[in-house]
């Protein structure tokens, strides 16, 4: 079977690699020099899986039929499926899912394929694949979300905790497609996963097609709950933080409560990356006619919690003369190297506002400045000029400054 893929982020690429098991996939991007790294079997992310089979194919210990691409002719024409995983950025203007580059994509793949059945990656608002199906006349459009974590994307293609696809339940032959799709991406994944035991007394991976707009609120709700869980233990934090508390010694009381558990508990910044901040507001754009309270409360818990950051960091260097911010990594977490919305961003720009220097200590970041603030690659001569060095996450490299380091990572991990 031939696949097409656009784009090739965390979700493009690390589905691609997947499906080019069983497949001939054809992965499809406009960046010419991340096309030419993937065709040296070099990876454009982070991301230790992805890096593993790229390395494997190029070397042959693990063929895959995979092909990167600048020709869309190439990549869709006689495509069974065409896989749209390109950035849809939220507007802050229209409070709404930028979806310029889904619709590009499949004009491009309706240029090259016109029987190919399309399937939506990226993240959309509630609705849109209805409207869209409606608007363009073309019923082969499907919807699958994706629940992959940055530096991780392929592992959790590899052992995914549910396969999601949309299609109209009123519409046999593409719920037939969606089913098809949905065992394709089960075909990929580690063979163990078969026969795993789940929670629910149930065996192997969990599929699930529904209809196309009850999977996009699946995502939205999805990463919107792990918003909440983030800002719930964040608050947790702030409250033991002002009131001299051992914020670690609550959370691991409160945890051993088998219905909340230990998992994603770990204080930080604020939630960031590509997803979680754009899809709470996506799904509170949503709710415009619709009674809430907790949804937006969810919003404004992350920005109060990035002003409680800044505050506890000015209050650090408060008395010292004319001091310097270091800004250990801009990355989420370990393991990645995506800083896209990361919450320090939010906290330095609290900083400057207050005519703090702010310097920033990122390895990936080959400009000098980023948002108007010095950029150094030299760790040791960072750790000797920063007053205090500000740090999302826990690193080792640290350790011989640790009395100058301002984290709120408690359990050192993601």
């Amino acid at each position: 079977m031939k696949i097409a893929v656009a784009g090739t982020g965390y979700v493009g690429l690390s589905v691609a690699l997947l499906l080019s098991q069983h497949n001939e996939v054809h992965a499809l991007d406009i960046v010419p020099e991340k096309v030419a790294m993937l065709s040296q079997g070099k990876s454009p992310i982070v991301d230790k899986e992805i890096t593993a089979f790229l390395e494997g194919n190029a070397s042959g210990e693990r063929p895959l039929n995979f092909h990167a691409t600048l020709d869309p002719a190439q990549a869709y024409t006689g495509a069974d499926f065409a896989i749209v995983a390109t950035p849809t950025n939220y507007d802050e203007r229209r409070n709404y899912f930028d979806t310029s580059s889904v619709e590009a994509a499949i004009a491009a793949v309706r240029e090259h394929a016109p029987e190919a059945w399309i399937v939506i990656k990226s993240t959309i608002p509630v609705g849109y694949t209805s409207q869209l199906r409606q608007r363009l006349h073309d019923h082969r459009i499907l919807f699958s979300p994706e629940f992959l974590r940055e530096g991780r994307a392929l592992w959790d293609n590899l052992h995914p905790s549910r396969i999601v696809a949309g299609a109209p339940q009123d519409d046999e032959e593409a719920v037939q497609a969606a089913r098809k799709f949905v065992s394709l991406l089960a075909d990929g994944a580690d063979p163990r996963e078969k026969d795993r035991e789940n929670a629910d007394g149930t065996r192997g991976i969990p599929e699930l097609v529904v209809g196309t707009t009850e999977a996009e609120a699946i995502k939205l709700f999805a990463n919107t709950y792990l918003a909440l869980r983030v800002a719930y233990f964040n608050e947790l934090d702030t409250y033991a933080e002002a009131r001299g508390l051992d914020a670690r010694a609550i959370i691991n009381g409160v945890c051993l409560d088998p219905r909340i558990g230990p998992g994603y508990n770990n204080p930080s910044f604020g939630y960031g990356g590509y997803c979680l901040p754009k899809d709470t507001k996506q799904l509170l754009a949503n709710y415009a006619s619709v009674p809430q309270n907790l949804i937006e409360a969810i919003v404004d818990a992350n920005r109060t919690r990035k002003d409680f950051v800044a505050d506890e960091i000015i209050e650090r260097v408060r008395g010292v003369e004319e001091p310097t911010v270091g800004i250990y990594r801009l990355t989420m977490k370990s393991g990645s190297d995506n800083f896209r919305q990361s919450a320090i961003q939010d906290v330095m720009k609290r900083l400057r506002g207050e005519g703090l220097n702010v310097l920033i200590y990122e390895p990936t970041w080959n400009q000098p400045e980023f948002l108007g603030n010095a950029v150094t690659h030299d760790l040791a001569a960072f750790k000797n000029v920063a007053d205090v060095i500000v740090a999302n996450r826990w690193n080792d490299d640290l350790a011989d400054v640790s009395e100058k380091v301002f984290t709120r990572d408690l359990f050192k991990r993601d």
